[in-house]
């Protein structure tokens, strides 16, 4: 189907604006761009209702890393959800994302913790893989200060957070650290220089958010050219995926990531996992955030984070 005719007309203005490419800006420029098209244009009246967001500081392999701690109106033991924010890696931060955390919580019922991991390319890979999985084990054993379920811990992320739940997920495995779930939004899954065999790359390449050259610009601040086969950044090369956490997984028929997230899917259920993937038609990269603009967006947010509540139990 065509772009969603309400994406449409942001796509048309943003063109209209002239947005500077990211390869022209420095990494601290991008983020300030990133915090003024979300945190600073946010109305605090249309955030999703939790009952208590608190901020901590959650144990990483190189020092404490911030965290946001939020629990939804629900009495009782729930889920605990180990979220990792996108922004290709280089961008991005507990606030960028405080929007799409809180809907989690309230749409899933879970108790979600956000983490800020180190950021490339001041950090490249594998820090922040490792920032991330060393919070996920450390909730695991902490689990009692969070949704207080030992049995429901699990992963989501968006983009290169949804990279980063993917891999986590199997570094928990290999670790012997049970997780009961990953949601991945349109993930990332190959860093191979070629893009490996996803059409969508061309397809989507201009025009439509994010471009091939922003994802040419992510991946060399993330990998700097050095691992860009290593399967915990390019998980679709992991050569075992079974025994892996089931997975709720959400493409978008006008992203270049769409192709290799669908082959992630198709690689997690060949290997025997159970994976709920939808690609929505006429969406883009980013509609996790675009809910309070775009209704079809609002509807594929609510469907994920129902489909992941289910998964959860």
């Amino acid at each position: 189907m065509p772009v969603d005719p309400v994406i449409a007309s942001i796509l048309d203005l943003l063109a209209q604006a002239g947005t500077v490419p990211l390869s022209s800006v420095t990494p601290e420029q991008a983020r300030l761009g990133m915090r003024a098209m979300t945190v600073d244009v946010r109305d605090p009246a249309t955030l999703a209702p939790v009952r208590e967001a608190v901020d901590l500081v959650v144990p990483g392999p190189a020092g404490d890393l911030p965290a946001r701690l939020y629990r939804p109106e629900v009495d009782g033991a729930v889920p605990t959800v180990v979220f990792f924010h996108g922004g290709g890696f280089v961008m991005g931060d507990l606030e960028t994302h405080d929007d799409q955390t809180r809907l989690l919580c309230s749409q899933a019922g879970a108790a979600v913790l956000s983490i800020n991991y180190r950021l490339a390319p001041e950090n490249p890979f594998p820090a922040a893989y490792d920032d991330c999985l060393a919070a996920t084990i450390w909730a695991v054993e902490q689990v009692g200060q969070f949704g207080r379920d030992p049995s429901r811990v699990a992963v989501a992320g968006d983009s290169a957070g949804g990279n980063l739940a993917a891999a986590v997920a199997l570094g928990a495995r290999d670790a012997g650290v049970a997780l009961q779930g990953q949601l991945l939004i349109y993930p990332g899954t190959d860093f191979r220089e070629d893009g490996g065999d996803h059409p969508s790359r061309l397809e989507n390449a201009e025009g439509l958010f994010l471009t091939a050259e922003d994802m040419r610009w992510f991946g060399d601040a993330y990998t700097q050219g050095r691992s860009t086969l290593h399967p915990r950044a390019s998980v679709l090369l992991e050569p075992n995926l079974s025994g892996v956490a089931p997975a709720v997984i959400g493409t978008a028929e006008y992203d270049p990531l769409r192709d290799e997230g669908n082959a992630y899917a198709k690689a997690l259920t060949d290997a025997g996992v159970e994976v709920r993937h939808t690609e929505f038609a006429g969406l883009i990269h980013g509609f996790y955030g675009l809910g309070l603009l775009v209704p079809a967006a609002a509807a594929a947010v609510a469907a994920l984070n129902s489909e992941f509540k289910d998964l959860l139990g």
